[in-house]
Order: C-alpha cells, then sequence, then structure tokens
C-alpha cells in the first residue's frame, strides 16, 4: 500500500458485524495497526460502548494491538461518546440508565476525529442493526453520514445467512460496502468455514458490492496477532 494517504484523507469506515462476538474489536485493532504501520494517520472510534464502566475496553484493545497508549483524543472523550454500563444492545442499556443514546454527539465526535485524521475506522457495538434509539439502528445513522461500511463475519455455522442479511440491510440503505473481513471461529467446522468464505465471495458482486475479502488467520489464544494485509480494503 502505499504510504501517500492523500487520497484517503478523513475517509470515515464503520466496522460493524453479523452479530455481536464476531471479532469486530479484533479486525479494527489489526486495520488500525495495518494502516499505522503503512504510514496513514488513523484513529478508532468506539461508536457506542456497553457493559462498561469507564474508558472503552474496546479502545483499549485497539490501543494495545497498536502498541501505543491513550491518545489525545481519547482523552477530550472524542473516541468513546457513549458509555454504558449494562452489557446490552445500546438503546436498553441507556434505557436502564435512565438515558438515550445521544446520536448528534456521536457524529459530531466522529466528524471532529475525521478532521484531525486521515482515516477513521468507527467499530459499532453489536450487529449492523442494532437499535441505538426507537426509530434508529445503527446502520441509519452510518448510511445518514456516508461512512463506508466494513462488515466482520467468521466461519462458523449461520455465519453464511447472517452476512447476505447484514449486506441486504447496507445495499437497501445505499450504503457503499469496503469490503468483509472475515474472522477466524475457534469453533468452526472446517467444512462450512471454507464453504461460507467461498459463498461470500461469490454473492458479493451479484449483490452489487466489491468482492473484497480479507481473511484474518488463525492465532494461538494469548499469542501476538499476526499482521494482515488490509490493502484490499483501504486502496
Amino acid at each position: 500500500m502505499n504510504s501517500d494517504s492523500g487520497n484517503r484523507a478523513g475517509r470515515v469506515y464503520f466496522v460493524s458485524g453479523i452479530d455481536t462476538g464476531v471479532g469486530k474489536t479484533i479486525a479494527t485493532g489489526l486495520m488500525a495497526r495495518y494502516l499505522l504501520s503503512s504510514g496513514v494517520d488513523a484513529i478508532t472510534v468506539k461508536m457506542v460502548q456497553t457493559g462498561c464502566d469507564g474508558f472503552s475496553e474496546d479502545l483499549e484493545a485497539h490501543r494495545r494491538m497498536c502498541g501505543i497508549g491513550r491518545i489525545p483524543e481519547d482523552v477530550g472523550g472524542l473516541t468513546a461518546p457513549q458509555i454504558f454500563k449494562f452489557p446490552s444492545s445500546p438503546s436498553f442499556a441507556a434505557r436502564l440508565e435512565g438515558r438515550k443514546v445521544d446520536l448528534g454527539r456521536i457524529a459530531s465526535s466522529v466528524e471532529e476525529c475525521r478532521r484531525r485524521r486521515d482515516v477513521v475506522l468507527v467499530e459499532g457495538a453489536g450487529g449492523l442493526l442494532v437499535p441505538l434509539s426507537d426509530e434508529t439502528l445503527a446502520a441509519d445513522l452510518a448510511a445518514a453520514q456516508g461512512w463506508l461500511l466494513i462488515l466482520v463475519t467468521c466461519g462458523r455455522l449461520g455465519s453464511v445467512n447472517h452476512t447476505l442479511l447484514s449486506l441486504e440491510a447496507a445495499r437497501s440503505r445505499g450504503m457503499e460496502v469496503a469490503g468483509v473481513v472475515y474472522n477466524w471461529c475457534n469453533d468452526a467446522d472446517p467444512d462450512i468455514d471454507a464453504d461460507t468464505e467461498c459463498e461470500i465471495r461469490r454473492r458479493l458482486p451479484s449483490m452489487g458490492f466489491r468482492p473484497t475479502v480479507v481473511r484474518v488467520p488463525r492465532a494461538v489464544e494469548g499469542a501476538v496477532l499476526p499482521d494482515v494485509d488490509f490493502s484490499e480494503i483501504f486502496s
């Protein structure tokens, strides 16, 4: 990848998944590490963090994977504009605290990060259609803001259906899909895993999307995650 990031300046990517627990945090951290090592001034934002009291644990993971500490945008609250204690959908977690998810604050925080950096990776919460409020789903906000979608999936049973449903939801909202990150899954059947990846690659063009799928290789639990070439997504 060319380290000249001028043609990508200020781009915002929404990193969402087919479900919770599919590995969005790992994918986001690895993509940030790739971009930074390529000379791109990238930053990660956690759109809404639930199940947390204090600084976003997902952002902590991103920074750890990138080998850096907290950055000024972390200290200023721009990278974690909404944090709720209960581990659930953002709308429910907010309701339990007598609050509402502040969509305007999320949008303005991401916009400020976009003005400061070449690339902003916005990690979502849960799946693409997780409720943020009574009226707004995560995909609705991302589409309204014009963020490019990076969808994280894996090879466990049922992932084909969930991936295609997510892509349909993106297409119905006119979202541009930059690519799919195919995460490793320890409990996936090898044959199902291989077939799922092939099926997703085959279906993307017929749905009007680029056939861009980047696979994250399997890693030993507790080991340092390997570097991954994401140039196909960001080129």
